[in-house]
């Protein structure tokens, strides 16, 4: 048997046209900062126990229902809001210093899809535009990566494995990330094959931080960010939320830098924020290296980085205190699979080769095929290659029984179905950016990442903004306080849908703004 003997045509689907320029509209000309505001604040004001995050959620959305009126759906929740008082001062500082909010903010995103999105209020929701993910049916895996699961199947690959993974797959693995960086750092002692984005931050979180003392510095988390990794982080240490501000297209991290402190434990860093899409440039990320304490473990989600200008990465992202998390999840349109990577320093890497083969034994050896595969045509698309040549079969093992014309017609169709998907999702997001322009909202153009941040006029609560949105158009967002932005009413378009989904959704929020602004 041989990998790429029957690729199946290659899935071109057609690339929107390219919007109206966007430049001049009205956006977020000051930039925007996750700080916490007055509404936020009184939620934990009126709290009997504000170290309890599920009356903090149960008070947020009890406010939501009692400003809703005679709209509202939970009657026992509104009542609770208008029952409750001001009990205490709260600062920000305690707000982004409370074990509590983290909880609160991923019980309230575990609400948003369980009981609102995807129960209750599922028969309004006729466009969702707030799932953060591609649409798998239109822009999903290449066909090339679909062969690799077939083969890997005909073949009974789902054995037992090293737990880092395979060597082939890593040493592939360590190839391509080689290309990205401006000078080559890694080999495969550097790679270790994992669960997905949020199971790799959650290993790490337990592997580094099991022993770290309860008094000590608290573990440093940017903000935005995806709940469910900041509470994986909580759970093993105190932590402190770090609001970043963004502002044309760039995330500083200054105020990282500046929290930072000598026995800092782990910093988390989305190297492109969701949902602002806003990514941190290669010297302040050096800063920030450069400032933490050689035991300070920085552990880099680059998930959300792709979808704009290419760059090299910085030599300093494989300094022996950072560990770089990346998965199938986004980037290839398969966050089901739940594969991905993680880089670090070879040591690190050797010594939680130990924490991975006596937590989950190791990775899902049925997806090393095509991790292997992908690794190895996106180095070739980086470095500018065109047709392979017998170099390129010989990179690939005897067992494949590669052979070079499939290996040419397999790439050159990942190589189509690669451009003219990047090429359509961003046309998309350029769309939404110009369509959202139009309506009373200020938009943060984003520079990476399908997702985009959009303030509508009028909403100082981004839950109550999703929920009027909801009912008026029928239109699902992305509420911003579960991404932890506490303050006014910002929410998360992802525009990665088909184009005429996008666009029946976007002409739904356009006609039906006047209706859905709050009363």
């Amino acid at each position: 048997m041989r990998l790429f003997e029957s690729v199946r045509p290659a899935r071109l689907p057609a690339v929107p046209g390219a919007p109206a320029s966007f430049a001049g509209r009205d956006g977020f000309a000051d930039g925007f900062v996750p700080a916490v505001d007055d509404r936020m604040l009184d939620v934990y004001a009126r709290a009997r126990n504000p170290e309890d995050p599920l009356e903090l959620r149960d008070l947020w959305l009890g406010r939501v229902e009692c400003e809703l009126g005679a709209r509202a759906l939970r009657a026992g929740q509104a009542e609770r809001w208008r029952s409750a008082t001001v009990l205490r001062t709260v600062e920000p500082a305690d707000v982004l210093g409370s074990r509590a909010t983290v909880r609160f903010v991923k019980e309230l995103f575990n609400w948003y899809f369980r009981d609102d999105l995807y129960g209750e209020l599922r028969p309004q929701a006729t466009h969702i535009l707030s799932g953060g993910s591609i649409d798998e049916q239109a822009w999903g895996l290449p066909q090339t990566l679909k062969d690799c699961v077939r083969f890997a199947l005909d073949m009974d690959w789902y054995g037992y494995s090293d737990s880092r993974g395979r060597l082939p797959v890593r040493e592939a693995v360590a190839e391509y990330e080689n290309a990205r960086m401006e000078t080559p750092a890694y080999g495969a002692g550097n790679v270790a094959i994992t669960l997905g984005g949020t199971f790799a931050v959650s290993s790490l979180a337990d592997f580094v931080l099991h022993d770290a003392p309860p008094t000590g510095s608290p573990a440093l988390c940017a903000i935005p960010n995806y709940p469910p990794l900041v509470e994986t982080v909580a759970r093993r240490s105190q932590v402190r939320l770090v609001p970043l501000p963004s502002l044309d297209g760039r995330t500083s991290l200054q105020p990282l830098i500046d929290a930072l402190t000598p026995d800092t434990p782990m910093v988390l860093l989305q190297t492109v924020g969701n949902p602002t899409g806003a990514a941190v440039e290669e010297a302040d990320l050096a800063r920030l290296i450069r400032a933490a304490s050689p035991s300070t473990m920085i552990v880099l989600d680059e998930c959300h980085e792709w979808l704009g200008p290419a760059r090299p990465c910085s030599a300093l992202r494989a300094a022996p205190n950072v560990i770089r998390v990346s998965s199938l999840s986004k980037t290839w349109s398969a966050p089901g699979l739940k594969v991905g990577w993680l880089l670090a320093d070879e040591r690190f890497v050797a010594d939680y080769y130990e924490y991975a083969s006596t937590t989950f034994g190791g990775p899902p050896s049925f997806f090393y095929t095509i991790v292997e595969v992908l690794a190895r045509m996106e180095r070739w698309l980086l470095t500018g290659l065109v047709t392979p040549t017998a170099a390129e079969v010989g990179e690939f093992e005897p067992a494949y029984g590669m052979r070079l014309g499939p290996l040419i017609a397999a790439y050159r169709s990942y190589r189509d179905e690669r451009l003219r998907r990047e090429a359509g999702l961003t046309a998309l997001r350029g769309q939404a950016s110009s369509v959202l322009a139009r309506i009373p909202a200020r938009v943060l153009e984003p520079r990476y990442s399908i997702n985009t941040m959009v303030e509508f006029t009028g909403w100082d609560d981004s839950y109550r903004c999703f929920r009027d949105l909801l009912r008026d158009s029928g239109v699902s967002v992305f509420p911003g306080i579960l991404t932890f932005c506490f303050s006014g009413g910002v929410v998360r378009i992802t525009s990665s849908r088909r184009e005429q989904d996008l666009r029946a959704a976007l002409d739904r929020l356009e006609s039906a703004f006047t209706l859905a602004s709050p009363r």
